[in-house]
């Protein structure tokens, strides 16, 4: 009897190897006996889409990355205008730059997105009458003064001045705003590079207004302004004004002249 039950226990271990996967989750541990009573498991009847997890394996030929193609515009060639101050500074001028039609030749060219008009000159020269003649508000280092500083003549954070200047530019630039106007000194290229170079990197057209005023008349002016600047301040700056050029990347410059100057028609 006992030779039988031995004999037994060795065919039952015959038939029921012992489970090396982790099907179960415990090595060793018996598989599940598969009949009519414990069927087999579901399984998914879809497969993965390698495709989609794997986008390098696709069948399709890689595409060549085409060269972009840059487009160049015609140079422009720059055109001076000149422009003579009223007596009456409330005397509205006889038609701005912004309200004349545009010729046939311009549509031709690339359309620039706006642009950016930079006045140039002296204390005195008569920017801020030229803008107001207009009904424009430029960006102002003067109104920046006040805003930040509460004083208009404040002198000692000309760097925090024209950054922030600098910024007010680019947040128009950033909002396609057509036209914008900077109203500062700009006295030479140095000062005007980084307006120009922020506007063309934008896609837009650089104008310059050159005040092209005797700086005797400035000093005049200042002396009869309620806020002045001082005198020797103004004639350094005079010794470091030089005229805008087209080849500073200007489109358009505008000269201001006082009637009856020298270089002006009667």
């Amino acid at each position: 009897m006992r030779n039988w039950m031995r004999e037994r226990m060795r065919r039952r271990k015959k038939k029921q190897p012992e489970n090396t996967s982790e099907a179960t989750g415990k090595v060793g541990q018996q598989k599940p006996l598969v009949d009519e009573n414990h069927p087999e498991p579901l399984m998914p009847s879809y497969e993965p889409d390698l495709e989609a997890e794997s986008p390098a394996e696709s069948d399709d030929e890689p595409v060549a990355e085409q060269p972009a193609v840059v487009e160049t515009a015609p140079a422009m060639q720059g055109r001076l205008v000149s422009e003579i101050q009223p007596e009456s500074p409330s005397v509205p001028p006889p038609g701005a730059p912004e309200q004349q039609q545009v010729s046939e030749a311009s549509k031709s060219q690339r359309k620039p997105k706006g642009m950016v008009i930079l006045a140039i000159g002296l204390p005195g020269s008569g920017k801020t009458t030229w803008f107001k003649r207009r009904g424009v508000t430029p960006l102002s280092s003067d109104m920046l003064r006040n805003i930040l500083f509460d004083d208009i003549t404040e002198q000692r954070y000309q760097g925090l001045v024209f950054s922030t200047l600098r910024s007010l530019l680019r947040a128009r630039l950033i909002a396609r705003m057509p036209w914008n106007y900077v109203d500062a000194t700009n006295l030479g290229p140095h000062e005007r590079r980084q307006w120009i170079k922020m506007a063309k990197s934008f896609g837009y057209e650089v104008h310059a207004v050159f005040f092209d005023v005797p700086l005797e008349v400035c000093l005049d002016r200042n002396r009869r302004r309620e806020r002045q600047v001082k005198e020797d301040l103004i004639q350094r700056m005079a010794a470091k004004l030089k005229p805008p050029a087209f080849e500073e990347g200007f489109a358009k410059i505008t000269v201001v002249r006082v009637k009856g100057s020298p270089t002006a028609p009667a």
